[in-house]
């Protein structure tokens, strides 16, 4: 069965997504493992449960700063479909302005 290119494109997103939410997790146990290690005066049961915490709200503020972007990106693409609209509208017009002062112009040059 041959797949189609949109599918095959569909399946490498989302083997992309997996990797870098992968990265992130990882990224953020490191930190928190990081933090956790600087406070030395605790205890190793302690450290653990400070790395996880730290962990879990570094994931918190990527999901945040994640549907933040996506939210914007949204806003953008919403702002520019509605200025290509509006210079669509506005390039139309004029060249049918153009085509139709042409055409009144020829029309009164060929007049005999």
């Amino acid at each position: 069965m041959k797949e189609r290119p949109e599918e095959v494109a569909a399946g490498l997103a989302r083997i992309e997504g997996y990797l870098m939410s992968q990265a992130v997790l990882r990224e953020a146990r490191e930190e928190g493992r990081a933090f956790a290690g600087s406070l030395t005066w605790l205890g190793p049961g302690e450290q653990d449960e400070i790395s996880d915490r730290f962990a879990q709200h570094h994931l918190r503020l990527r999901r945040e700063m994640l549907a933040a972007t996506v939210a914007r990106a949204t806003e953008l693409r919403d702002e520019y479909a509605h200025r290509y609209a509006h210079l669509r509208r506005r390039v139309i017009g004029l060249a049918l302005a153009a085509f139709g002062f042409c055409s009144v112009a020829l029309v009164l040059l060929t007049r005999p």
